[in-house]
């Protein structure tokens, strides 16, 4: 991971003292980097139902209010030390408006909290958090709980066997991220592989006349090997290799929980791919983990 120069927090208006800030903050101060912190107000649910003149009244008035609000908190943070600047935009197109910033302040990091939505919400409205993480043209760092602001513990998920991940050098770009991250952060680098054999199995028991044991044996010798020549290429000692068998749906999340891991590095290869994580990997690692997540492309 190069040297993070511009960090971007995308805030929420009505947070200012959020465990993402926290973050963004502590790697700001950590790498000597600039952090800008963004907040995007919508109009309220009645807000057109005003005349003109109070609807500038009443926008200006709220913008002052926050605008002052992030100073403060700003101010707070430069007094520790932290190169920070903040802006607060009236907005009625915010997916857009951030993408469109991003765009235009092209930083090293874009940092923001995991916004919590209802399963019925979910169910009939695309979380805002799965829509950057098919967009965000930045890499972008997720925040559940900042229980450290600066990281302690940093795993790469990879898949050393993933046709996708293998053309694209995603899992290289995951270990390499999470090695500069751990380097800035003094924290411990851990390698994660969560193997399923149940879709190779039935993939390939109409073809192989071997038993669900000996399948089983040899799919996991063959997948182990693959995950320790990756580990070997980038030097992550034995003990923070972690070769684990069952539904990546549910280790990713189980295993940051158990290991109190506080960033899992996770890939994004292309949309086909992080459509098929939306639903699942990511949204059981966003939503069930009080953990944080540092999403990357191969391209980043």
């Amino acid at each position: 991971m190069s040297p993070m120069q511009r960090l971007l927090l995308i805030a929420h208006p009505d947070q200012c003292h959020s465990p993402a800030l926290q973050r963004a903050a502590a790697l700001a101060l950590a790498g000597d980097s600039a952090l800008h912190v963004a907040a995007f107000m919508e109009p309220f649910s009645n807000f057109d139902l005003l005349d003109h003149k109070t609807q500038e009244l009443t926008r200006e008035g709220l913008l002052l209010e926050q605008r002052r609000r992030w100073e403060d908190e700003a101010n707070a943070l430069r007094a520790r030390g932290v190169k920070i600047t903040t802006s607060v935009e009236w907005t009625t197109d915010r997916q857009g408006e951030m993408i469109r910033y991003i765009l235009e302040m092209q930083p090293d990091l874009v940092v923001k909290d995991i916004q919590r939505e209802p399963a019925l919400k979910r169910a009939f409205v695309t979380p805002f958090d799965w829509y950057l993480l098919r967009e965000c043209p930045a890499p972008l760092h997720l925040v559940g709980e900042a229980r450290h602001p600066l990281p302690h513990k940093i795993v790469a998920a990879v898949d050393p066997m993933d046709v996708d991940a293998q053309n694209s050098g995603v899992n290289e770009k995951l270990i390499s991220t999470a090695t500069g991250l751990a380097l800035q952060c003094n924290a411990e680098l851990h390698l994660l592989y969560i193997y399923d054999c149940l879709p190779a199995y039935q993939s390939y028991k109409c073809e192989v006349n071997k038993s669900w044991p000996d399948l089983v044996e040899e799919l996991r010798n063959a997948l182990h090997q693959s995950f320790v020549s990756l580990a070997d290429r980038f030097g992550v000692p034995e003990e923070r290799r972690h070769f684990l068998m069952g539904s990546p749906l549910r280790g990713i999340a189980d295993f940051a929980r158990d290991e109190v891991i506080d960033v899992v590095v996770m890939g994004r290869v292309h949309r086909r791919v992080v459509d098929r994580l939306i639903g699942s990997t990511t949204e059981h690692t966003l939503y069930q983990v009080p953990s944080s997540i540092l999403a990357v492309r191969a391209d980043e």
